[in-house]
């Protein structure tokens, strides 16, 4: 079994966490310019087995696209070309800042690492793949 890695992908940072090799527990990995994103993950799933790519899809709270749709399109098929192998599907991720704010907040964090914008796109990324694995285990 190998693990689940989500993105939160951003025009400046891109947050990533991943699962634990048996898909029980997402955890936050880390955050990368954006630039270099998918050299990251190349090197990653070298080192580590990964069996699938959940990519947050950046909606409005009415469901319209967002301004990063674009990007976002552009950067999954960019990824479906060099790791055909892996497959990659998108999860919403509408009030996933909010919801990253909101645990900072419950967790203590004080005001200074709130406002580290790097950390909120990991914790992000962190939701989005909960969400994706909790939605999936309600489907069972």
């Amino acid at each position: 079994m190998g693990r689940i890695l989500s993105i939160d992908y951003g025009r400046k940072r891109t947050g990533i966490a991943v699962t634990d090799p048996l898909q029980l527990i997402a955890n936050g990995l880390t955050t990368v310019a954006t630039a270099s994103v998918v050299d990251y993950l190349q090197d990653y799933v070298r080192r580590e087995s990964v069996e699938r790519i959940v990519v947050g899809l950046p909606r409005q709270a009415n469901g319209a696209d967002s301004e990063n749709m674009a990007r976002v399109r552009a950067f999954v098929n960019r990824l479906r070309k060099v790791m055909p192998e892996i497959p990659v599907e998108f999860f919403d991720e509408r009030f996933t800042s909010v919801l990253a704010h909101q645990a900072m907040l419950e967790g203590g964090l004080r005001k200074k690492a709130r406002q580290d914008k790097a950390l909120v796109d990991e914790i992000s990324a962190t939701i989005i793949l909960q969400g994706w694995m909790e939605s999936r285990m309600n489907k069972m």
